[in-house]
């Protein structure tokens, strides 16, 4: 005796799967800016020699191919499912957070390992040239997290894409005030030491986001839902006898799922039906917890017994 009960499921043709689907239009413009910016920053460096400013380009250069492969992600994410693959290709966008971790990881180690060399033998900088270049990065990379900060609150995908362009606002301030103690001290070293502060602000968020990536792809419970709690709601419910096999995990941002055994009494289930008890237990979790796409079977007291080998 069993059944399931399925609600807003996999994404299908025509339909927004994902929550990052939303901020397309506004990551195209942020690749666009730092593409820009990138540019620009890559002749500062050239005329003026600082790596603060060069180490800042190639941070963009990351940034620009992160949001590159956000947005392919997206695209891919947001196709139909079909029957081989029930969820479609959901799991892009986390793959691409990944990808973005492992190569911010490797261009911080890069500026970093830079940066001490550079403490050992200091290069003369144009601090006045280097503000300009650095002013004109922080202006733009402004304006790309203003397009971003909501999407990021939604979206893994593009939480990493505001990650990139906020680390890129702090490495442009940290080059702009390299270049005035330049100018009011004459401290070359402030170049170098600007460098490690940007590589040291890289490591840490890429870090959390790449333990973020790899809680969905180890598919453990949403940070935000509480698996004791959801347990406790669905036993409350009258004619509820027991609850066993209740995972929840996580698709891609925005498409949380779970799915459970629940053990309800005969009587009861005789007398409303399965439709009633089957509402309840969506209504329950709908109305208490972020998890609205649930598979549930019903099934007697007892039964669980028969499945240990199947069920876990």
């Amino acid at each position: 005796m069993g059944t399931g009960h399925d609600h807003a499921g996999p994404p299908s043709a025509g339909t927004t799967a994902t929550a990052a689907a939303a901020y397309r239009g506004r990551l195209r413009i942020a690749l666009g800016i730092t593409f820009s910016v990138l540019v620009a920053e890559l002749v500062g460096s050239a005329l003026t020699g600082s790596l603060a400013l060069l180490a800042d380009a190639g941070h963009m250069a990351t940034d620009a191919i992160g949001v590159s492969m956000a947005l392919v992600a997206i695209h891919f994410a947001n196709r139909p499912a079909s029957p081989r693959r029930t969820f479609g290709y959901a799991r892009a966008e986390i793959l691409a957070a990944l990808l973005n971790c492992l190569l911010l990881l490797g261009v911080g180690g890069f500026i970093l390992f830079e940066a001490v060399a550079r403490l050992a033998d200091p290069a003369e900088v144009p601090g006045g040239m280097t503000v300009v270049f650095g002013l004109v990065g922080m202006v733009a990379n402004v304006v790309s997290l203003a397009l971003l900060v909501r999407g990021q609150r939604e979206s893994l995908n593009v939480r990493g894409a505001f990650l990139e362009v906020l680390s890129d606002a702090l490495g442009s301030l940290a080059v702009v005030v390299a270049a005035l103690v330049i100018m009011a001290t004459g401290w070359v070293r402030a170049d170098p030491v600007a460098s490690l502060v940007i590589g040291l602000m890289i490591v840490p968020r890429t870090v959390k986001l790449l333990r973020e990536a790899l809680d969905v792809l180890l598919e453990a419970a949403p940070k935000d839902v509480d698996m004791a709690a959801v347990r406790a709601h669905i036993e409350a419910l009258p004619g509820v006898e027991g609850l066993h096999d209740l995972h929840v995990w996580t698709i891609t941002s925005g498409m949380p799922v779970l799915s459970a055994h629940v053990v309800v009494d005969r009587e009861i289930l005789d007398a409303t039906g399965h439709g009633k008890m089957l509402h309840d237990l969506q209504g329950c979790l709908g109305t208490h917890f972020d998890v609205e796409h649930c598979t549930f079977q019903l099934e007697p007291s007892g039964h669980a017994e028969h499945e240990a080998r199947l069920c876990h």
